[in-house]
């Protein structure tokens, strides 16, 4: 199983979920107004550079601006993660991650899509919409949304999605992972 660990802040909880066994790290930018994981550019730069190669590095955005898109596409992560309908007329590049949710059609323009209702908020995920989202999607479908390291081996066995994609289920607070809960999502993910 795939694993993201996401809404990272610093360097240090990057290095420990990549030796713990994540194979994606999401840092959240240009989204102050809806998440207090939000980082400014620099940083995210920073901490996409504390981790090796094999690591993928996922910008995570909520912004509805092109120019902050731009600025996000330019600091050339692997991957950017959106929840606004960006229309790109042209390859930008990068590969393209799309939240959805019940509701919302199932984009043909990316890479991969999230399903989380919550988009980001850590509400528990919608068993039935994440059930047929991975049986009618021709893109690999990532599971997000209340995963916790109690609950996330029963939602990969009945949910069968590409990836998990986890941040508050694995926090102290806001941004700040708990090493032992990180260290747990991890090993309940490699179980099933």
């Amino acid at each position: 199983m795939r694993i993201k660990i996401c809404g990272i802040t610093r360097q240090d909880d990057a290095c420990f979920a990549e030796d713990a066994g994540a194979n994606a790290i999401g840092v959240v930018v240009f989204s102050g107004d809806v998440s207090r994981r939000s980082v400014p550019l620099e940083r995210a730069r920073e901490i996409f550079s504390a981790v090796g190669p094999f690591t993928t590095t996922v910008a995570v955005t909520h912004t509805k601006s092109h120019e902050d898109l731009a600025q996000i596409i330019a600091m050339k992560p692997d991957t950017i993660q959106i929840s606004h309908p960006f229309v790109f007329r042209e390859d930008p590049g990068v590969r393209v991650i799309r939240v959805i949710g019940r509701g919302d059609p199932l984009p043909e323009d990316s890479h991969a899509v999230i399903v989380d209702d919550s988009h980001g908020r850590g509400r528990q995920f919608d068993l039935t919409y994440a059930q047929d989202m991975v049986k009618r999607s021709k893109i690999p479908v990532i599971l997000a949304g209340g995963l916790t390291p109690e609950n996330v081996g029963d939602a990969i066995r009945r949910v069968q999605p590409y990836a998990v994609d986890v941040a508050s289920g694995v926090e102290q607070s806001p941004g700040i992972t708990d090493k032992e809960k990180v260290r747990a999502f991890i090993a309940a993910c490699r179980s099933v």
